[in-house]
């Protein structure tokens, strides 16, 4: 539905995105991340018909971008990070106008804002000015924008940028409810709205594909140890010794010890199952296990270590 090849953008001298690649099918939902100025808004940009590339091709909607702009921009609503509104309309009055600009005119119209208005919750302001809206309902209407023309791609950028917990929570859900009729490109810097509307990932730093996967790929291209805790009781030094000497392990770290229990950091080779010789070193040592787990990064850490470097192949992007 999306294909985005070798894609490049320079502002003059600089380069904003270089020999970019990825895909997103049909009915998928994908999250486009990356810290400030990676290139995700110029990457949009480029596939809204925008602006054009220096150099590499893209789609949408099956379409060449260059070659059929208009056709292209039919296919796509678009959110932008920004979200103009005219403020001086009312909801039903500016949403209307949105869809004339697409070419939609008479009943299919008033049909058209009916069901967006309905979708997007926005029934008890719908005759309201935008300017007199919360900033919520202001993200409603922006996002009933792009749905308006029933288009088959979205491109939404930061749709929940300035949002408190509530209304974040809200959008979200609506985004989630859209999954499988449209294809989307979620960009956003909330990771943890990643981990629960989207089915895979492109991360993006320094105008470059740095990780394109699905999610539960994300850990492994993360040149990382595992990491697990072991808490007993007994002595420190004995069972530091037996876990040391569990096949596998690469270090154990005492982090502390509380009620008569030792804690321990252990980092074991990624992927090796270690917790079975962990459990039995234990009584081993002469002690008694009370606690072993193996501790997970979060999206959070994963995304930083991506764009800090730290992936499978040094020096390439990571493709699962």
């Amino acid at each position: 539905m999306i294909r985005v090849e070798g894609l490049t953008k320079f502002y003059g001298s600089v380069p904003a995105i270089e020999d970019i690649s990825f895909r997103v099918e049909r009915g998928e939902i994908l999250g486009f991340l990356g810290p400030n100025g990676a290139g995700k808004s110029t990457t949009m940009r480029i596939l809204t018909g925008f602006m054009p590339p220096t150099s590499g091709s893209a789609w949408v909607a099956d379409m060449n971008v260059a070659e059929r702009p208009l056709e292209v921009k039919r296919s796509i609503g678009y959110m932008p990070e920004s979200n103009p509104l005219y403020l001086d309309m009312t909801v039903t009055a500016y949403l209307g106008y949105m869809v004339s600009l697409k070419g939609v005119a008479g009943a299919a119209r008033r049909d058209a804002v009916a069901r967006v208005v309905g979708s997007c919750g926005l029934e008890s302001v719908a005759s309201r000015l935008i300017g007199h809206l919360s900033k919520g309902y202001r993200q409603r209407v922006g996002l009933a924008q792009s749905l308006v023309s029933d288009p088959p791609v979205l491109i939404l950028d930061e749709p929940t940028s300035g949002l408190d917990p509530a209304q974040i929570i809200e959008i979200r859900n609506l985004i989630r409810s859209l999954k499988g009729s449209r294809t989307i490109i979620l960009s956003t810097h909330i990771l943890p709205e990643v981990s629960l509307v989207c089915d895979r990932v492109v991360v993006i730093h320094q105008g470059r594909v740095a990780f394109e996967g699905a999610l539960d790929s994300l850990a492994t291209s993360v040149k990382e140890d595992d990491v697990l805790r072991v808490s007993a009781i007994g002595s420190a030094e004995a069972l530091q010794g037996r876990l040391s000497a569990v096949p596998g392990v690469r270090q154990v770290r005492r982090t502390g010890a509380s009620n008569g229990e030792v804690h321990f950091e252990v980092r074991a080779e990624r992927g090796r199952e270690v917790r079975p010789a962990l459990a039995a070193a234990v009584p081993a040592a002469s002690g008694q296990l009370t606690e072993l787990r193996r501790e997970r990064l979060t999206l959070e850490d994963l995304f930083v270590r991506i764009v800090s470097g730290e992936r499978k192949h040094e020096g390439e992007a990571a493709h699962v």
